[in-house]
């Protein structure tokens, strides 16, 4: 199938995004970065909008940087800007490692990182980066800017915070702690399919012992998120498999797991128990 009708829109900046969005939201207005998600929805027509917006001329909307103590994503950042670390240290490395399992190449090299945040699918890697990492999302419109935490941010399955004339201009993700580890475990069908159930987990060690664990699931619910219990399972205890495996328990009984072609609820919630443990393993190791 083709798209439906449309008015194509290209601002140089981000005041006139910002102005044309703030406009012709109320007629469906959209933007576009990437497109890897919204352009093959209207080639089916899932979606129909009226105007789309591109901000791929808005050079300042593809910059990426650290700045007091946060690295900053603009909304035209690629996939691909993380295939090699875009920063020194924990966070760097971190994201190499996630994006590797985002897609395919060719979709990592036109993909953006906020593209992914605004879609808002439960299975994205890097929603669930922004929820355990506590990111904060800056969002534009006429009314002026607005910043949203990350555990604000997401609603529900491709639902978020945003408001229809909001242009997510910037993510901000803070930097991790050089002595920082981290573990990542996804499990999909085949290489590039959207994964049903995986886990991210950060945490330092003082002593031999766990502090400051973040332990976030994606995947498997409505959307990403820490799971508080299973955080507290592994603060202050040995980072070994016993350990492990209670947390993993713990992260496993508490989630609420979706139902659908993929799996049923009692193969995510072991699916999630499996990823949050070998996440944790590779932590350690």
């Amino acid at each position: 199938m083709k798209p439906a009708r449309f008015e194509y829109h290209a601002p140089t900046s981000v005041d006139e995004a910002v102005q044309l969005l703030g406009s012709l939201a109320a007629e469906d207005g959209r933007i576009l970065a990437g497109g890897q998600s919204l352009v093959p929805t209207m080639a089916f027509r899932l979606a129909k909008p009226g105007h789309l917006i591109d901000i791929n001329a808005i050079a300042t909307l593809g910059q990426i940087g650290s700045k007091d103590g946060a690295l900053e994503i603009g909304a035209c950042v690629r996939h691909a800007a993380f295939h090699r670390p875009v920063v020194a240290g924990p966070l760097g490395q971190l994201m190499s490692t996630v994006v590797r399992h985002i897609a395919h190449y060719p979709i990592r090299q036109r993909g953006t990182f906020c593209g992914s945040l605004a879609h808002a699918d439960p299975a994205s890697e890097w929603c669930l980066v922004a929820v355990t990492l506590g990111a904060q999302m800056i969002a534009l419109s006429t009314r002026g800017a607005r910043t949203i935490a990350a555990e604000d941010y997401f609603t529900g399955i491709m639902t978020t915070a945003l408001a229809e004339d909001e242009l997510l201009s910037q993510v901000r993700i803070p930097l991790l702690a050089p002595d920082t580890r981290f573990g990542f475990r996804e499990f999909s069908r085949r290489a590039g399919d959207y994964a049903i159930a995986m886990a991210l987990v950060t945490f330092r060690l003082d002593g031999g012992t766990i502090v400051e664990p973040r332990v976030g699931i994606g995947g498997a619910e409505a959307n990403p998120r820490r799971i508080p219990e299973a955080e507290a399972a592994l603060v202050g205890k040995p980072a070994e498999l016993t350990t492990f495996r209670a947390a993993a328990e713990i992260a496993a009984e508490v989630v609420e797991p979706m139902e659908d072609m993929q799996a049923d609820a009692i193969y995510r919630r072991d699916l999630v128990r499996a990823m949050t443990r070998r996440a944790l393993e590779q932590a350690a190791q």
